[in-house]
């Protein structure tokens, strides 16, 4: 099975989403110290495991959520623990597990030192259980519908505000995100530009190079665990001028950096193949290691936030990125790219509104094959435009619809330039049958474009359930 691109991992996209409504945010709780909410759905997914040879299920699935906030005089509080479970039918005809798991656990704090400085922390911890699907058929045959994603992921992010006068502020922030993949053996696929063959092989060294051994199998591809457990940190500071009770501007620089921990063999490349008329550097072949894809960026952006009416809001940041991929043995690259997070929120009736938005940037990926001349993917280069609207249709009842497109080329390597597009589209009604229950319904629609071969697919899924909350 081919893997989608990765941005936040993969195992968000295999559990998140089958309905089409966003989760509340860390800065919304509920006015109690505590409450408990849960959703009981049934669903048909036509592609639960996400690949170009698709397979469909009806299924069940089960989501509580219990809260907990605690609001002080000058400080805010709290804790959430979502717990998923998803039953698919047909994984259970077929004698596989037919459970797939999700815990995500949210933890903010938000403290007001005076009246002028503020701390702000948030904390979002994941987990997904999403047993490999392999089922031994007549004699020898195995059917692999879907390797072992089990993983976990971590996002922290702590501020401190200062408004130092009524028109000039500050704000210093640090972020860490936490990648981490159960799949962690060392598969990589034999294809004409490596050359190598299953088993341990050495390959020499030269006075640039010390003689490697290696590992390899013909499972067909390097481990998750290789390819994308990683560490990624910024730090950065940002300044603010309120121009007009209506205009606020900023400018601001971070400072970006990824280790990639895996610490596993993820490609080798072979000088003496053919394919590689432009060799590296001394005719070395080599075989690369997880941290070959460490890299760093300097970002500098300006940002406005203006109400342009009482209902139409434009939030614009923009700016550069200069990409240090020095860790890449044979092309350490430096690259200057455009960023961008710019949204459009107009409000048109009480409780209905439309947002449009664009946001570029880079993303990880688990491709990484190298090209003739000895480098790697390092990441991909991802531009997404969005739309939602949220119409109230009637009191009890309220329709929403995403939309979003996304496209991510890829940097270094054999598919440099390749590139992948992406169409997301989710329509759910949902229906306030009293203060604490709730009923919806939905559909989403995945399609997923690549010039890479067998790497596209097309999801549909349907649900409807019934939600409750205390």
């Amino acid at each position: 099975m081919k893997k989608l691109f990765v941005s936040t991992g993969l195992a968000a996209i295999g559990l998140a989403g089958i309905q089409a409504t966003q989760g509340e945010g860390l800065d919304i709780v509920s006015p109690k110290a505590w409450s408990i909410s849960g959703t009981l759905r049934g669903f048909y997914d036509d592609n639960y495991n996400i690949s170009s040879t698709r397979k469909g299920s009806w299924g069940t699935e089960v989501s509580p959520t219990i809260s907990l906030n605690v609001p002080l005089r000058q400080t805010d509080m709290g804790i959430r623990y979502t717990y998923g479970l998803y039953y698919y039918n047909d994984r259970d005809s077929l004698g596989l597990n037919p459970f797939d798991q999700s815990h995500q656990v949210d933890v903010w704090l938000d403290h007001a030192i005076n009246e002028r400085w503020k701390i702000n922390f948030t904390d979002t911890f994941t987990a997904s259980d999403q047993p490999d699907l392999t089922l031994t058929q007549l004699g020898s045959q195995v059917t692999n519908y879907r390797a072992n994603q089990n993983s976990i992921a971590n996002h922290a992010n702590v501020s401190l505000d200062t408004q130092w006068t009524s028109l000039f502020g500050t704000s210093i922030h640090y972020g860490n995100d936490f990648y981490s993949y159960k799949d962690n053996g060392s598969y990589v696929k034999q294809d004409d530009t490596s050359g190598t063959s299953a088993g341990g092989f050495l390959i020499p060294g030269n006075g640039k190079f010390p003689n490697q051994f290696g590992h390899f199998t013909d499972a067909g591809g390097a481990s998750l665990a290789g390819l994308l457990d990683r560490i990624e940190q910024n730090i950065g500071l940002d300044f603010s001028w309120t121009l007009s009770p209506e205009t606020v501007l900023s400018v601001g620089y971070a400072y970006n950096w990824a280790n990639y921990t895996g610490d596993r063999d993820i490609a080798v490349f072979n000088y003496q193949n053919p394919v590689a008329n432009n060799t590296p550097p001394n005719h070395q072949s080599y075989i690369y290691n997880s941290s070959a894809r460490d890299g760093s960026s300097h970002n500098a952006h300006i940002g406005l936030t203006h109400q342009l009416t009482a209902n139409l809001t434009l939030n614009a940041i923009v700016g550069a990125s200069y990409s240090d991929n020095s860790n890449d043995p044979f092309s350490q690259s430096q690259t200057v790219s455009p960023t961008a997070t710019v949204s459009v929120n107009y409000t048109y009736l009480p409780g209905s509104y439309v947002q449009f938005g664009v946001n570029q940037g880079h993303n990880a990926t688990d491709v990484v094959d190298p090209g003739v001349n000895g480098s790697i993917t390092q990441y991909q280069d991802t531009t997404t435009v969005y739309a939602d609207i949220n119409h109230k249709i009637t009191e009890k009842l309220t329709g929403s619809l995403l939309g979003q497109y996304s496209y991510s080329s890829y940097e270094g390597g054999a598919n440099n330039s390749n590139a992948d597009s992406a169409i997301n589209l989710g329509l759910n009604f949902t229906y306030q049958i009293t203060r604490h229950f709730s009923a919806d319904a939905g559909y989403n629609f995945d399609k997923l474009f690549s010039s890479l071969a067998q790497r596209g697919f097309v999801r549909n899924r349907v649900y409807m359930g019934l939600s409750a909350n205390y």
